[in-house]
């Protein structure tokens, strides 16, 4: 397996532990949003204003997956590279706003096409994870290629696992993994950015709550609503979940922006008391 870290205040891509860098809290913003379908200008437009609208002080603002387009299966019309509208539109307003800013778009990169999540950072530099499981019952697998590592963020000293939709449904590829320290779980938040249909919700809010419970870390799964071009429904249920399964936060059917500061003394309150993931199973996966 390999796994891409990312620290925001240094220029490459490694982690860095200075105690100096390690904060209580990690701000977040969930976005959940009704999307036009494959109208990238309309979407940009309207995830724009929403974003200049959020009234708290945030770190990192989380959009749904393909948030310029829908789940549209129509790669070879809507694919943009790296340099490309869309990526250049999220790099003006992380440095506008002075935030991280991630979710997923289209890809096209050396003649093959990536659902790709992009984790843009306010100086401009940029992280990417292509997603690993493509849904062939809406034949994304016919369309896309599949990513090969995983991406996890630093942020403050937080480390961020960053997955798309599908993979949700993977829980050996979101499992925590060993480190170089056996005193330091791999991360301690999961997201996942998603257009999951409100027919699977169910699934959805149970996996969730699953993966904060095995992995003992923050979840954060962003989902959209309305009705896309192909008449799906997707009834939202974005929901923000604790290392012991609690949620914190779930919004059903409605469009929402949402802040939560995010507690590093819960968390290492949780993984004390109940040390369980020092117990789990260590699952190697080979690509």
């Amino acid at each position: 397996m390999q796994i891409c870290f990312i620290n925001p205040s240094f220029n490459d891509f490694t982690t860095f532990t200075s105690q100096s860098y390690l904060m209580p809290t990690l701000t977040i913003t969930t976005i959940q949003t009704n999307l036009f379908w494959e109208n990238k200008k309309a979407n940009l437009h309207q995830l724009e204003e929403k974003i200049n609208s959020i009234p708290e002080s945030t770190e990192i603002v989380v959009l749904p997956e393909m948030f310029n387009t829908g789940f549209s299966m129509q790669p070879s019309l809507l694919a943009e590279t790296m340099d490309g509208a869309t990526v250049q539109w999220m790099k003006d307003i992380s440095s506008k706003n002075g935030i991280i800013l991630t979710g997923s778009v289209i890809i096209e990169e050396d003649k093959k096409y990536y659902n790709r999540l992009i984790w843009m950072l306010p100086n401009g530099q940029y992280g990417y994870y292509d997603k690993r499981h493509l849904f062939a019952f809406a034949e994304e697998d016919k369309y896309f290629t599949p990513g090969n590592k995983r991406l996890i963020a630093s942020v403050k000293g937080w480390k961020i696992n960053l997955l798309v939709c599908y993979d949700l449904r993977f829980p050996s590829w979101a499992r925590q993994q060993k480190t170089g320290n056996p005193n330091q779980p791999e991360f301690d938040v999961l997201i996942f950015v998603a257009n999951w249909p409100d027919r699977r919700s169910h699934a959805w809010k149970t996996l969730l709550c699953a993966r904060a419970i095995e992995n003992q870390c923050y979840v954060i799964g962003v989902n959209r609503v309305g009705k896309d071009g192909n008449d799906i429904n997707y009834s939202g249920n974005t929901m923000i979940i604790d290392p012991l399964g609690e949620v914190l936060y779930h919004m059903e059917e409605d469009e929402d922006i949402f802040t939560i500061a995010l507690l590093k003394e819960h968390l290492d309150q949780v993984r004390s008391k109940y040390p369980f993931w020092k117990d789990a199973d260590r699952v190697n996966i080979n690509l």
